[in-house]
């Protein structure tokens, strides 16, 4: 239907499985060869036991239930089974609420759920039928199900065992109204491209963490999506987060720099942009060094033609010449600087305090970027 292969689709699915990190597909295993046989083994085990009159089973219960041996019986006796299915019942809402699954809007998920909800009247008949040790036991699991799921669900616990907060997705990227169809579409549904625009509306809003939402997003739909990375970067730096965002410059850095030198303008507009915010990212963080090398690879490029690509480019150069001057290499300093004013007159007057050695040439120029 879609015109891809089944196989074009799996080699797609093993590359973004390994680039954001996804374990073996052995794990999908795991439960099968870990949990499925100790829960069968403790489910027999018990009921064997309940059956057989094992020692004490007779008389080691309490309350209603004193023989675990028995089945259920009298008024009393409705007591676990209706347990047992209100407890399946209360997990089933609980799985569908706060799995990715249950916000899936399919007819499979639908199905799925109406499945698992009418199987709680089963249950019940069930837990008339079985010992009342077996019950004990079932109660038990069920309860320490709906405890661990209550618990795993409250966002300080969530903070505390460092797993990702689940609400993230869906509160700081909302669904999108579409102006034809009057229907709001689901972020899931969007392209990694569309999700940049989208993620560039909440930046001009300053909903800076709505916007790392989308582009975390848009990262994990298209892992080599570059410019995705360029703006996850500067979002980042202008929230502080500085280790985080050199990360993912310097992987944009490393993808437009694999296949050798950059030619096409947009390539050759991100990787300056990347190499710029790198760069002050680095000095930022006492790198002076490291921050020096990601600026002067602005100026090994050559003078672009595209206008917002020369702009960038020589904005690059602005901070480079900055960064000289830090190291005391005031001719290469001017040389940059020369080219910059050449395109733009209005920093002449930097050009001017360098060259009559003026000591606030640097807070001058940190202060003229600022205000640009």
């Amino acid at each position: 239907m879609s015109g891809i292969s089944y196989t074009d689709n799996f080699i797609r699915f093993r590359k973004e499985r390994k680039a954001i990190g996804c374990p073996s597909f052995l794990w999908f295993l795991a439960p099968f060869l870990t949990q499925a046989p100790c829960l069968f083994l403790w489910v027999t085990s018990i009921r064997r036991m309940s059956l057989d009159n094992h020692p004490g089973f007779d008389s080691g219960g309490a309350l209603w239930f004193q023989n675990l041996t028995e089945l259920p019986h009298s008024a009393l006796g409705l007591i676990f089974p209706f347990l047992i299915a209100s407890l399946h019942y209360i997990n089933v809402q609980i799985s569908f609420a706060t799995s990715s699954v249950g916000k899936v809007d399919s007819l499979f998920a639908k199905v799925f759920k109406f499945y698992l909800d009418i199987l709680t009247l089963p249950l019940f008949g069930i837990g008339l039928l079985i010992p009342q040790g077996s019950l004990v036991y079932w109660v038990t699991n069920s309860s320490i199900s709906l405890i661990q799921q209550l618990t795993l669900k409250h966002p300080a616990v969530r903070s505390i065992l460092g797993l990702p907060d689940k609400d993230a997705s869906t509160a700081g990227a909302p669904s999108v109204e579409s102006p034809s169809m009057q229907q709001r579409i689901p972020v899931q549904n969007l392209s990694p491209k569309e999700l940049l625009s989208l993620s560039i509306k909440h930046l001009s809003r300053e909903e800076k963490d709505q916007a790392i939402s989308l582009l975390n997003l848009a990262l994990v739909k298209d892992p080599d999506y570059v410019k995705a990375m360029v703006v996850m970067g500067q979002t980042l730096m202008q929230k502080g987060m500085l280790e985080e965002s050199g990360k993912f410059l310097e992987r944009a850095i490393s993808k437009l720099s694999f296949a050798g030198h950059a030619t096409e303008v947009e390539d050759i507009d991100l990787l300056i942009l990347s190499s710029q915010w790198a760069g002050v990212v680095c000095m930022k963080q006492g790198k002076k060094a490291e921050g020096l090398v990601h600026l002067e690879r602005i100026a090994t490029f050559k003078e672009p033609d595209d206008p917002r690509c020369k702009a960038h480019y020589f904005d690059g150069l602005l901070l480079l010449s900055s960064a000289l001057v830090d190291f005391g290499r005031k001719a290469e300093a001017l040389k940059f600087l020369h080219s910059v004013v050449a395109f733009n007159p209005n920093y002449k007057y930097l050009l001017e305090e360098l060259e009559n050695e003026e000591d606030d040439f640097a807070s001058n120029l940190a202060h003229s970027r600022r205000r640009d």
